[in-house]
């Protein structure tokens, strides 16, 4: 697949599922589709590839580079002090043109959870401007196992809770 790159860590097989299609089969899956202002296109889709985003909705961010590109190393970091938790993920496809401009990352060993996630703003036709979170994942350790739906419940509440703090960065707030 053009623009997606298979790195051998990664901890799952379906590298750059969330970018080009049907999420795979036997994964829990997570789409978030929030409408943003038809003049923020550029705006969000800064926010999203320099991490701003990220930072702005309170996750700790340490990655290799400022923006987001094939093979650069994340780690996301939620919670505090010692109760904070590491997830490293790689990126494994990024996009920035006139209509998408967004990034999949995918889990590498030590994270929580097994699969792919990413972070897209689109343009349609009709010039509205839209962020989506689309993911794929497992769990990989016995506290997100034992989770079980609050797990899952987690996911689908970050998700809303990106869309909400990006409109608030389109927004200017």
């Amino acid at each position: 697949m053009e623009g997606v790159r298979t790195v051998p860590e990664l901890t799952y097989p379906e590298v750059g599922a969330t970018r080009a299609g049907p999420l795979p089969a036997g994964w829990r899956h997570v789409r978030h589709r929030v409408r943003l202002p038809d003049d923020s296109f550029g705006r969000a889709g800064d926010a999203v590839l320099g991490w701003r985003l990220h930072r702005a909705a309170g996750i700790r961010i340490t990655a290799d580079a400022p923006r987001a590109a094939p093979g650069v190393r994340v780690v996301s970091g939620l919670g505090v002090g010692p109760l904070r938790l590491a997830a490293p993920c790689r990126v494994v496809w990024a996009a920035d043109d006139a209509r998408q401009a967004g990034f999949g990352y995918g889990t590498l060993p030590g994270h929580p959870a097994r699969g792919e996630e990413a972070f897209v703003v689109t343009r349609d036709d009709s010039g509205a401007v839209w962020f989506e979170v689309r993911a794929f994942s497992r769990p990989d350790r016995w506290f997100m196992r034992a989770a079980g739906p609050v797990g899952r419940a987690f996911q689908q509440a970050y998700a809303w809770w990106l869309g909400r703090v990006l409109r608030r960065l389109c927004a200017g707030q």
